[in-house]
């Protein structure tokens, strides 16, 4: 398959970077930022839609209302309160996320307001319990300097993280407390014409501008890029949840595809000359007519009270198979639609007969719809509360294909494709905040701010790589990582090599990664408590990844746990000696070519089986001098 001409299509790319603040309080109450895998309460509620004052409805509020979900939350009292609950009014502006936000727009060069007020955005798929998400605008305009060349920022706001979610099944959607109301500043930037790879790069420049202060939190899910695409002058799409920069050049790239694809495909479209579909003329009630049908998903269907419904759409056959790129399908773009709903998918006449629906099945739907053979149609089966609401969506989004690309929010994916999330909001999302009076700048407050500006990102590498004597390339990895931090108070203690604690935190803990071990599980503090051991002398360099890898792997909740299953499994020093004897002689070839420089090949060899069972040293003393018994042997 051909690959989009993204230097063809007028692709353009607008950044929006939302970024935890590193404060010690939520952005509204008192409450500690801090994660839990425990709750001691939980509570439930329903969140209903408000008009707003003009007396209209925000789109993206009604398609959430459809889905009719019951939200679960759960809480500690260490890390929320009432306010998380909506049953207080939210207390007066963390002072320090104030701060850090006059600092960040400063270094921008955005202008800032020198009133600053609340407002309150609709958010009703449950991850704020009031309903709303507490924003406000701190400032316009400014730019970020990319290698020279500037890009314009549109807006800075400082605002309140959503809830954390948990699971997401059925009726039913559970969410966590913990990361409500804690402080975040979303950076807005204009669209630019540019590769997906250069986008990549004004992330990356924009994150480390963020990280020079050092005041913003690090790991997965401190910061989170929402990117709006569009091409060739179309609507704009909205892709959100993107954490990380590799992924961040997948879904532009992939959304390119996508968007020109369902431009090709409206092209098509035009030349059929469609009709519009009718929802009286053209939907069909075929429940009785599959009531013997043998597809599983329909029985499974049929056994839960659902409706079968068929959608009629005349001169439409092969339009939902078409794929002007691999995997961009009409078929799939309506499939997605749907489940949002609860629904698990639809069936279209493209595919059919397939997935259990027969020959006769088939040919008593086109008897049903009265179609032929240039004609298509869809099959849907949900409960009567559904099924409505998801015919309704399926026709608009038939009719938005003949446009091309419809102005939608998408989901990015871990893979770098996106998944179809709800309609773009509309302008009467956004209502003033009651609760809070107008949020006073002083001139002062601005001075400060601008006396703190950081070092650039140049100048802070440069520092870090002075300080510690690391190479280029480690310095790089250790300020972009989330460990930054951690490194500086690991090397506070002169025992610890700066550049073993930088490989370690870098490449160790990544390739353990790679090997689908959980980073999440190795917590700071049991990483502090390695390097302490090792600085102490009662671990050995080798033991580092063995304690990592039995962490990461679940095996272990602490280091003291992870030693402990590693006494069981380390060997004494005959049954080391009769492991490393074996690798000699079944390497004797290459002692004999390379002598005593074999005792590197072999070193490696031995650490594969032996590593976390004896140190280094010894498995290394051992070897050479059962290498040397070899060689003195041979003369």
């Amino acid at each position: 398959m051909a690959k989009v001409p993204i230097e063809q299509i007028g692709m353009k790319v607008g950044l929006e970077v939302h970024q935890q603040l590193a404060t010690k309080k939520k952005l509204f109450c008192n409450c500690t930022p801090m994660g839990s895998d425990e709750y001691a309460s939980k509570f439930v509620r329903k969140l209903r839609l408000s008009k707003s004052e003009l007396g209209e409805y925000d789109p993206a509020a009604l398609f959430e209302r459809t889905k009719s979900k019951r939200i679960v939350y759960y809480a500690n009292p260490e890390s929320s309160c009432l306010v998380e609950k909506d049953d207080e009014p939210p207390h007066p502006i963390d002072s320090d996320a104030k701060k850090i936000a006059l600092l960040i727009a400063s270094t921008l060069n955005s202008k800032i307001f020198n009133e600053i007020y609340a407002m309150r955005k609709i958010v009703i798929d449950g991850s704020n319990t009031s309903g709303f998400q507490r924003t406000m605008l701190v400032s316009m305009g400014g730019n970020l300097d990319v290698n020279g060349e500037k890009i314009g920022v549109q807006s800075i706001c400082l605002e309140e993280d959503a809830a954390k979610l948990l699971n997401d099944k059925d009726s039913i959607r559970e969410f966590s407390l913990d990361r409500l109301g804690v402080p975040l500043i979303e950076i807005a930037l204009e669209p630019v014409t540019a590769s997906p790879s250069k986008i990549k790069k004004i992330a990356l420049t924009l994150g480390r501008l963020l990280r020079t202060t050092k005041m913003v939190t690090r790991g997965l899910g401190s910061i989170r890029q929402d990117v709006n695409v569009s091409i060739m002058d179309g609507e704009v799409v909205e892709v959100k949840g993107v954490q990380q920069l590799e992924q961040l050049e997948k879904v532009i790239e992939y959304e390119a595809k996508r968007q020109h694809g369902l431009i090709l495909i409206s092209e098509k479209l035009k030349e059929r000359k469609l009709k519009k579909i009718l929802k009286d003329d053209d939907v069909f009630d075929i429940t009785q007519a599959f009531s013997n049908c043998k597809s599983k998903v329909i029985q499974k269907a049929l056994k839960e009270n659902a409706i079968i419904k068929a959608i009629r759409i005349k001169n439409f056959a092969s339009m939902f198979s078409y794929s002007p790129y691999e995997e961009i399908r009409l078929g799939k773009e309506i499939g997605q639609l749907v489940r949002f709903f609860g629904i698990g998918g639809v069936f279209h006449s493209d595919e059919l007969p397939n997935y259990g629906i027969e020959d006769s099945n088939v040919e008593e739907i086109k008897k049903i719809l009265d179609v032929g053979p240039e004609d298509g149609f869809l099959i849907i089966a949900a409960n009567e509360s559904k099924i409505d609401f998801a015919i309704n969506s399926i026709i608009n989004r038939v009719e938005d294909a003949k446009k091309g690309v419809p102005a939608e929010t998408r989901q990015a994916t871990q893979t770098g494709e996106t998944v179809y999330l709800r309609p773009r909001p509309g302008a009467s999302r956004m209502y003033p905040e009651t609760d809070i009076p107008p949020i006073i700048i002083s001139s002062n407050e601005l001075e400060i701010a601008r006396k703190q500006i950081p070092k650039s990102w140049d100048e802070s590498f440069s520092d870090l790589q002075n300080q510690y004597k690391l190479n280029t390339q480690l310095t790089e990895q250790i300020f972009d990582s989330d460990y930054l931090e951690l490194f500086e108070k690991i090397c506070e203690d002169k025992n610890n090599s700066p550049t073993f604690v930088a490989s370690i935190l870098c490449s160790t803990i990544t390739n353990l990664q790679r090997q689908g071990l959980n980073s999440q599980l190795l917590k700071n503090e049991e990483i502090l408590k390695t390097f302490e051991l090792l600085s102490e002398g009662k671990i050995q360099k080798e033991t580092i990844e063995t304690i990592f890898e039995k962490i990461m792997s679940d095996k272990a909740k602490s280091v003291d746990e992870a030693l402990e299953k590693l006494a069981l499994e380390y060997i004494d020093e005959n049954e080391l000696g009769i492991i490393c004897g074996k690798i000699v002689d079944d390497n004797v070839q290459i002692i004999n070519e390379q002598g005593m420089h074999s005792i590197g090949t072999l070193m490696g060899i031995a650490m594969k089986e032996l590593r976390g069972k004896a140190s280094g040293e010894t498995i290394n003393q051992i070897l050479k001098k059962n290498i040397e018994s070899k060689l003195h042997n041979k003369n």
